[in-house]
């Protein structure tokens, strides 16, 4: 007994080697598979060992311990990483609890450590934070400083104006019917009429006559389609026009460039972001181009098998098929968005609901006011309008959200100027609705809502900003742009002379992922492409096709408002075969 009492102590001591024994663990786990086939052959390519031969082996040797070290140092910094995530408490009383046990030798610590982390299975828990923790790495998309040189400053200036132009909007809403931004004490009577009806907010009584949404996706389009960047014209662009001479555009640069200023101004192409092709979207997605989607109950059996092994990067994989078997698509997407709920989850959840009893704040308002404008008022999504109500007020209220999501505006000096809600975001019209499909996946409300969080975080915040990454709304606006422009000229060329810029007719399937325009069975099905590829370039590809097949129709029409009715009905689409389809044309 005193022999063990030793151990235990020696072992406490040796908790952080063990955690970052750990990682290496997985680290080196991850790159096994790459490396196991080019060792086997090496191996086995002379029995005799020449002096070059010896050399190459030293050197190789060399090669092994910059490896070891390099894995070493990634495991040190991923270890700091992990001591900031919530997960790393559950995950220190599991290194803890092997390092203490007889299964852990204290005079070989890593090896025993090792052996011991792959028979309990907490190998894959720890492959899945670092893939998680990779992933999810956006603090390095913010830049501290953008200097006035950089081509796409003018973009990055009119995504932080815009931030500011929202925040003063609802600021403006809040003096004008006197509420306080944060929020005030709700009183005992409304506090307890809250509580008692927290499972049917529908019958919640609220005066929302004077409350309006502060944006809508029409007023973010205005913003984007009124860009102006560098003038990219000189005499070489003029010379693709015009033949003259240098000196002839020179004398005549004044009635050329009032000229350039009547023509259209509503592409994106001057917008210098970098944008794929169709072929290189095909390459992308080219696992959906294969012809092994096999049988329903054979794929249904495998994904269940998937699931078993609790591996993030298994799970993403088997969505990239888009035949996700319903009754385990929320456990798959739990998996790749690393959102299964855990003890830390619960009560965090509980705090956000404390927080919404006690509190009210104008954002309540613009809460409720999204959902009966949007949901209540859908045939496939109103049933969930009391856990929307639900959802969403805690998603109001969640810091958590601004830490994850740290945006150029947000790292701004002026930022006090405009306050904002805890969530780090104003809410706009239609935001519940990329809520709404998670309804559909789970009937607890907690996993629903860290679910939804995680795809909100990961994807649908970059929807909803004017921002430079390369799958945010700006770059998925000038793909569609290109793609029809390249692909259906005659379309495109349609639209140019009606003078109706396409990204109208489409700008809200983007902005809102489709949601609410297509079924639901269907809007799952395109969702789980976004999450298998890690890509939101499959929206502006499916508004694409949409217009595609569509082509004929809205040739014989010449308003916007026809346009729009033609392409208003959505639920003849079926997003999986019309994909492979368009991919699949040479």
């Amino acid at each position: 007994m005193p022999e063990w009492a030793e151990v235990k102590r020696d072992s406490r001591l040796a908790i952080e080697p063990a955690t970052v024994a750990a990682l290496e663990v997985a680290l080196e786990a991850e790159q096994e598979t790459e490396q196991g086939s080019s060792a086997a052959s090496s191996e086995s390519s002379s029995p005799s060992k020449s002096p070059s031969c010896q050399a190459n082996g030293a050197q190789q040797q060399h090669m092994e311990e910059l490896k070891d070290a390099s894995i070493h140092h990634t495991a040190l910094k991923l270890s700091e990483d992990i001591k900031a995530m919530k997960i790393y408490g559950s995950l220190y009383k599991m290194v803890q609890k092997l390092a203490c046990s007889p299964e852990v030798d204290k005079d070989d610590m890593k090896h025993t450590l090792e052996a011991a982390i792959k028979a309990n299975g907490l190998e894959t828990e720890i492959r899945n934070v670092i893939y998680h923790l990779i992933r999810n790495s956006l603090k390095t998309e913010t830049k501290q400083t953008v200097p006035s040189s950089d081509p796409l400053y003018y973009l990055r200036r009119a995504g932080v104006q815009w931030e500011r132009r929202v925040r003063k909007s609802l600021n403006s809403m809040c003096s004008e019917s006197k509420a306080q931004l944060q929020g005030q004490t709700r009183s005992a009577t409304d506090r307890e009429e809250f509580l008692t009806k927290w499972d049917e907010l529908s019958n919640y009584q609220i005066d929302l006559t004077n409350y309006r949404p502060v944006y809508a996706p029409k007023d973010l389009l205005d913003v984007l389609l009124s860009l102006k960047g560098p003038v990219k014209q000189d005499e070489t662009e003029y010379r693709k026009y015009f033949r003259f001479s240098s000196q002839q555009i020179a004398s005549k640069l004044k009635l050329i460039k009032s000229f350039f200023s009547f023509l259209p101004k509503w592409e994106f192409s001057h917008i210098s972001l970098p944008v794929k092709n169709l072929f290189e979207l095909r390459l992308h997605f080219s696992e959906l181009l294969r012809n092994d989607n096999g049988g329903g109950t054979d794929w249904a059996v495998t994904c269940q098998k998937i699931l078993k092994t609790r591996h993030a990067p298994l799970c993403q994989q088997a969505l990239k098929k888009g035949i996700t078997p319903p009754p385990l698509r929320g456990h798959l997407w739990a998996y790749v968005l690393g959102s299964q709920v855990e003890a830390y989850h619960t009560e965090h959840w509980e705090g956000l609901k404390q927080s919404v009893l006690t509190t009210e704040s104008i954002v309540d308002k613009l809460v409720f006011k999204d959902v009966q404008l949007t949901a209540t008022n859908d045939d496939r999504y109103f049933v969930f309008e009391d856990v929307l109500y639900q959802i969403m007020l805690c998603f109001s209220r969640d810091s958590e959200i601004s830490q994850m999501i740290q945006t150029e505006f947000t790292n701004s000096a002026k930022v006090k100027q405009y306050e904002g809600p805890a969530c780090g975001f104003v809410p706009f019209h239609g935001i519940c609705m990329l809520a709404a499909p998670f309804c559909y996946l789970y009937d607890n409300p907690v996993s629903l809502y860290f679910t939804f969080r995680a795809f909100y975080v990961r994807y649908c915040h970059r929807l909803t900003t004017i921002n430079t990454h390369p799958q945010g709304i700006v770059s998925l606006c000038l793909l569609f742009e290109k793609l029809l422009q390249t692909h259906e000229p005659q379309l495109w060329s349609h639209f140019r002379e009606l003078q109706i810029q396409p990204i109208r007719v489409v700008f809200k399937w983007l902005m809102r992922a489709f949601s609410g325009h297509l079924p639901p069975e269907q809007l799952l099905i395109l969702w789980d492409l976004i999450l298998g590829y890690d890509s939101l370039e499959i929206l502006s590809l499916l508004a694409l096709i949409i217009l595609s097949f569509r082509r004929e129709s809205l040739m014989q029409v010449v308003t916007l408002e026809n346009i729009e009715a033609i392409l208003s009905d959505l639920s003849s689409v079926k997003v999986l075969p019309l994909i492979q389809l368009t991919l699949s044309r040479d």
